[in-house]
């Protein structure tokens, strides 16, 4: 819970989380001299990072920066878990990544590019989905966890694996304009359940892939992310521990405020559903008269456009997504305004419809919505505008 009033956490120091390494090596002198004329850091906090090993969740648009600036600082030991592969729209603020990567696995791509920048450094991937199976696993090999996911249903869940084994964590959020960054340990202070209780509903919160992000926005919070991480590690400064950065880039401002222990909250002592707490409901194969393929669609809409049939065509998007690429006599009605049951009164149960998003999965969840508030002549485009462009429109663009 937000507050104004201090925690335990912001007024006392941490001690160092890793025991320092044996000793450097004359090329990590020479490697890491800017650091260790800091009498903060000095000798015996570099030797600490040697020591480190920091998984990060996410190769994406924080893992990237924050990927790194930890190889660069000399973290000895970085572990990587994503299982996507690079996107070209990917290239606008995934900076790890490159063309030449386009299509490999973000992990794979990720590690080359550490390894060009600091081959001391020592990479871990799982190339795998962060799940409730395998989290516990995951994390019980690292000291530290940072975390770039970008839904909920994952925070939630790094939130309680760590608190179950007793790890901190620094949590970064992006969106559009605005950078949020913190670090939770339930040891010693807050945790991501105290600043976000609830998860917000399913579909009120576009991703970053249906909302955008500011590309550069990706570096100042990923940066501040490794910076709270080389705190913890090496125990010098203040940790954003029971506070939060908040970073408005249109405004070029930073700001924060406190997050205080609940404490009437239970401990976390097991992993849960995470998509159910979240109020994600998976999304169920529908039937074949519940869908239509991108061809079938452009046939009713030939129909249509004669005076031969009449149907609506709702387009469950995001603003900026319909502006770069819509089917010509589609309605924007996104998501978020559907589940939330604000847009009921715009969709007549006496019509057929048709939902279509840019994959097929967002229409799957909000015909599955629409069919549990009582529509019967509804229906969605299996394979979204993706499969538009390429079974009807392939001069259209994609994102």
């Amino acid at each position: 819970m937000a507050s104004t009033i201090p925690s335990f956490a912001t007024t006392t120091p941490l001690e160092p989380l890793v025991q320092p390494a044996a000793g450097l090596t004359p090329d990590e002198v020479e490697r890491y001299s800017r650091h260790l004329i800091i009498p903060e850091i000095g000798s015996v906090g570099q030797r600490r990072l040697k020591n480190a090993r920091v998984l990060v969740i996410g190769a994406g648009g924080l893992g990237s920066p924050a990927l790194l600036y930890l190889a660069a600082a000399g973290v000895g030991t970085i572990g990587i878990i994503d299982d996507d592969t690079v996107d070209p729209s990917n290239l606008q603020r995934q900076v790890i990544h490159g063309v030449k990567d386009v299509g490999r696995p973000k992990t794979e791509s990720a590690r080359d590019t550490i390894s060009s920048l600091n081959p001391l450094v020592t990479v871990n991937l799982h190339n795998v989905r962060l799940d409730a199976d395998n989290a516990l696993e995951l994390f019980a090999g690292y000291d530290l966890i940072l975390d770039g996911a970008d839904n909920f249903a994952t925070r939630y869940l790094v939130n309680d694996a760590a608190a179950i084994l007793g790890k901190p964590y620094v949590w970064g959020s992006i969106f559009r304009f605005d950078g949020q960054v913190s670090v939770f340990w339930e040891q010693h202070g807050p945790t991501y359940r105290d600043l976000y209780p609830e998860a917000p509903p399913a579909g009120s919160v576009p991703s970053c892939g249906e909302g955008g992000v500011f590309g550069m926005l990706c570096a100042a919070v990923g940066s501040l992310m490794v910076t709270e991480a080389i705190k913890l590690i090496t125990g010098v400064g203040r940790s954003l521990l029971g506070r939060v950065a908040l970073f408005d880039a249109l405004g070029g401002s930073w700001r924060e405020i406190r997050v205080d222990r609940d404490p009437e909250a239970e401990r976390v002592t097991e992993l849960t559903d995470y998509e159910a707490f979240c109020g994600i409901e998976p999304v169920t194969q529908t039937d074949a008269s519940h869908t239509v393929t991108a061809k079938q669609l452009a046939t009713m809409l030939a129909a249509r456009k004669a005076g031969l049939k009449d149907f609506d065509l709702v387009d469950v998007r995001e603003t900026g997504e319909h502006d770069i690429v819509s089917i010509d006599g589609s309605v924007l009605i996104p998501q978020g305004r559907i589940l939330s049951g604000e847009a009921w009164t715009e969709l007549p149960q006496d019509r057929d419809i048709v939902f279509h998003c840019k994959a097929g999965t967002r229409s799957a969840n909000v015909l599955a919505a629409a069919r549990k508030a009582g529509y019967e002549r509804v229906s969605h485009l299996d394979g979204g505008i993706l499969a538009w462009v390429r079974d009807v429109e392939p001069d259209k663009p994609v994102y």
